[in-house]
């Protein structure tokens, strides 16, 4: 399969790998994680060959086709559903049903694949090139955000298809939640190296964490050790009775080597300003109706109530009127029917998908933020530009230079900036990493004023939302409870069993003759595979453990700055690691030969 060897990539001063080695066995789907801007798109386009690497080689089997998401929107016919049929090999182009199970899944409606890709949003249209994609079964499927234009029922159906792909994946997605729903391993790009290990994400950070404090436990201890030496050189060198002593100790010393400080890396550090409320109630929707001109009623007799402790997720299917309520309630639109009254204390803080364009392409990053707020001084003001990790001269870039993703960095900063109590967020975490999305969280946790927030995170609605705003049916409805007991109660309904249910996610195929009855030999050798494989099972999870309770020690031993103890359990957890790996490895095995037993 995927064999990378050596790999070395920079660009001017800047390093984004240093001699990368790793591999990609059959069947298995990597998670591609790190920081934004550490090279995770760049690995992508050397895969691809669209750029060579400085050093080192990636090597694919000959025939091997690798298939990746097109960003370019050039269509060549005439309805979405022939257009979608160009991902299906050529003498397969007349299944037409296997398209529409795809597009389905993906979020276009019975009526859509008969209307020109020209009439959809870009969004839709990233999504047609996803369909297309997914239909060519590539040996090697590269998905780079793939979520970022799908709402939460297409977003469930995409986990579903992907938990089934029976080729080998490399996903880069933000979405915590949704990269562990559908990944076999973890992969992490963390200061220039690679670091690959069978499970989650949340189980790649905490070990990277731990092998970090060790290391600078060890180094400190080191260079101690390393100053002694120095001294005990320096105070005896010129006494012969102690020469033999000294000669030891500058061995000792030439033998060290040194090992580096590590660098504090760049995190998004969300900090809102807080303006004070002195009330409860930050505003009410009475009847509140909806339609733009000639378009269909979007939202109809809406009511509800918003308190200033109030966390609500509005969520449903794109196109629906989930940013249009956002604009509604920030005041850029007005109600056909209805009114929204909002208490004259508040202060608002708006993010919305399309603000961006509001930004002046002449001003720089810095007259940005300060514009959200006259009153702060400079150096808030540059503090601000750093938290969006606008550091120095970078402050001062035009707005014109900067990319998409910058420019969402650059009106967090100005929400930032301004004193509010009551927050509308439309889509705030899709340009940013994993790490600003925690920071993100957190900050919303403690913020004491109001959130309204648009999203299709099902992470961020866990984590935050205490009320519902759900655009399902001829009309939103508000709910008050979270999004966990509304999953409950029956979530998005038919909807959500194309997601749950995995077969549907998968082409239909014809029908197949009843299967014959297993042979003695069948049954026998399917007892004994599935004996090896509950044993694979059985060691995976004791090791498992095993590697828990010694990341504990680890972190005990790193408190007492205990260096003979740091280092036994290192070289056991590294022991435990690499068994754990050739464990999931023989467990595929197995897996294997069952398929292939039950297929005979």
């Amino acid at each position: 399969m995927l064999q990378v060897s050596g790999l070395s990539k920079a660009y001017g001063a800047r390093t984004l790998f240093d001699d990368v080695t790793f591999s990609l066995t059959a069947g298995e789907r990597l998670g591609l994680i790190g920081r934004n801007g550490c090279g995770k798109s760049t690995l992508f386009r050397l895969i691809l060959d669209v750029e060579s690497p400085d050093q080192g080689s990636i090597s694919l089997p000959r025939g091997y086709k690798v298939g990746h998401l097109a960003q370019h929107l050039e269509f060549h016919q005439e309805n979405i559903l022939k257009e979608a049929c160009l991902g299906l090999p050529e003498e397969e182009r007349d299944q037409e049903y296997r398209a529409e199970i795809i597009l389905a899944g993906l979020g276009f409606s019975e009526a859509d694949l008969l209307r020109a890709p020209s009439e959809f949003s870009g969004g839709f249209q990233i999504r047609l090139n996803l369909a297309k994609l997914l239909l060519s079964e590539p040996n090697l499927l590269l998905l780079d955000e793939p979520t970022n234009y799908l709402d939460i029922v297409s977003m469930r159906w995409l986990t579903g298809f992907l938990r089934d792909w029976k080729n080998e994946m490399i996903l880069i997605s933000h979405d915590r939640l949704f990269m562990d729903g559908v990944t076999t391993h973890t992969m992490l790009i963390h200061r220039g190296r690679i670091r690959k290990i069978p499970g989650g994400t949340e189980k790649l950070y905490n070990q990277v964490l731990v092998d970090e404090e060790v290391y600078e436990k060890t180094r400190i201890n080191e260079d101690k050790k390393r100053r002694d030496l120095e001294l005990f050189i320096s105070r005896f060198r010129a006494q012969a009775s102690k020469a033999a002593q000294v000669q030891s100790k500058i061995k000792m010393l030439e033998k060290m080597g040194k090992k580096e400080e590590l660098s504090v890396e760049e995190s998004l550090d969300f900090r809102f300003c807080e303006a004070p409320f002195p009330g409860k109630q930050v505003l009410e929707v009475e009847n509140l109706s909806f339609a733009y001109p000639g378009g269909p009623t979007l939202i109809e007799d809406l009511n509800f109530s918003l308190g200033i402790q109030d966390r609500i997720g509005i969520i449903g299917k794109n196109g629906k009127g989930k940013s249009t309520l956002l604009k509604l309630l920030s005041g850029e639109l007005s109600p056909v029917a209805g009114r929204i009254r909002t208490n004259q204390n508040a202060s608002v803080g708006y993010f919305g998908q399309t603000n961006i364009s509001r930004l002046s392409p002449s001003l720089t990053v810095e007259d940005e933020v300060s514009s959200a707020n006259l009153r702060l001084h400079r150096t808030k003001v540059r503090a601000i530009c750093g938290t969006m990790m606008f550091e120095g001269d970078d402050a001062l870039k035009k707005i014109s230079v900067l990319s998409g993703g910058e420019k969402s960095r650059v009106l967090l900063g100005r929400i930032l900036a301004l004193p509010t109590n009551f927050l509308l967020l439309d889509e705030p975490t899709n340009h940013l990493d994993m790490d600003a999305i925690e920071s993100m969280i957190e900050s919303l946790k403690e913020y004491h004023g109001a959130v309204v927030i648009v999203t299709h995170s099902e992470l961020l609605l866990r984590e935050l939302a205490t009320r519902l705003i759900v655009f399902q049916g001829d009309k939103p409805e508000v709910l008050n409870y979270g999004y966990d007991y509304f999953l409950e109660k029956g979530g998005w309904g038919d909807d959500d069993e194309i997601s749950s249910n995995s077969n549907s996610a998968k082409p239909a195929k014809p029908a197949t003759p009843a299967p014959r009855s297993e042979s003695k030999e069948q049954s026998k050798a399917l007892r004994q595979v599935e004996r090896l494989l509950a044993a694979s099972e059985q060691k995976i999870m004791t090791a498992e453990e095993e590697a828990k309770a010694l990341e504990k020690e680890l972190a005990e031993a790193s408190a007492a700055s205990d260096i003979q103890k740091i280092t036994r359990l290192s070289f056991r957890l590294k022991e435990v690691q690499e068994a754990i790996e050739k464990e999931f490895g023989e467990l595929e095995k197995f897996s294997k030969r069952k398929a292939e037993i039950q297929k005979a």
